[in-house]
């Protein structure tokens, strides 16, 4: 069995990058239509050197490639500058990790609103369900978010760290992981600290309640707030904030310039 799922990995790895290279060879890439909508929109990719941004639009070529962005609701059907949104979102997270693609997540269900669970019997903005190998994102908060990048609330980072969480407990090869563990330790030593201020319900916290809920939801919190209040975070908890520098293998403050050159 180990054996089978051994070899299986190897040849999806190579199709993958037999596909990465087939793509360069061909010349087959962004357009310059989506290039420059994600630098007007997505400050982020357009705060990057030439050199990242280029490969930053690869991975999003790729992500969009691989990934089935499917419409579900009362929704007709996803726009494609919302696909370039939800994958430039995808990158984003990942960035750190060299060809990093999200293999075990192969659908994004997008619902137009706040969709009903019949699992739970609530109503969500958005999930990640391992099981089903989906992401689910509301089409309003998914937006709401991107529209304002320096909020700390964005719906797309949340849903995508609770994937990439994921993918590091789930193992492929027996063993292989995204997290460095002894930077996931270090992590989350920090991580348990703020989590007993919020428990304690101390005011000076840059942490909305919502983190407090779990660790899983503390993780999604903090992704959100390390990308969109990266200075913020650094000045309240320093210690944290470089934990995750080390952890998701980025520093936001270093890499984006913010002046897209």
């Amino acid at each position: 069995m180990f054996l089978f799922s051994f070899l299986l990995d190897v040849v999806k790895r190579l199709y993958l990058g037999y596909r990465n290279v087939k793509y360069k060879l061909l010349g087959i890439e962004l357009s310059f239509e989506q290039k420059d909508f994600l630098r007007k929109f997505f400050p982020y990719y357009a705060g990057l050197s030439p050199e990242h941004q280029k490969e930053f639009e690869e991975r999003v070529f790729l992500f969009l490639e691989e990934k089935k962005i499917i419409p579900r609701g009362s929704l007709q059907e996803v726009p494609l500058k919302v696909k370039l949104l939800i994958a430039a979102t995808a990158v984003k997270v990942s960035f750190g990790f060299r060809d990093f693609r999200f293999e075990y997540f192969d659908k994004i269900l997008v619902y137009p609103d706040s969709y009903y669970s019949a699992i739970n019997q609530r109503y969500h903005f958005g999930e990640v369900n391992p099981k089903l190998r989906i992401i689910v994102l509301s089409l309003v908060n998914f937006l709401e978010g991107v529209a304002d990048p320096i909020s700390g609330r964005n719906l797309g980072i949340h849903e995508i760290a609770h994937a990439l969480k994921l993918e590091n407990q789930i193992h492929f090869n027996n063993g292989s992981v995204v997290f460095n563990p002894t930077r996931w330790k270090a992590y989350t030593e920090h991580a348990y600290a703020q989590m007993d201020k919020i428990a304690r319900g101390e005011q000076h916290t840059i942490f909305r309640a919502y983190a407090g809920t779990n660790k899983h939801e503390f993780f999604a919190v903090a992704l959100e707030l390390f990308f969109e209040k990266s200075a913020e975070l650094k000045a309240y908890n320093p210690e944290l904030y470089q934990s995750l520098v080390y952890l998701l293998k980025q520093d936001p403050m270093v890499l984006v310039r913010g002046d897209g050159r």
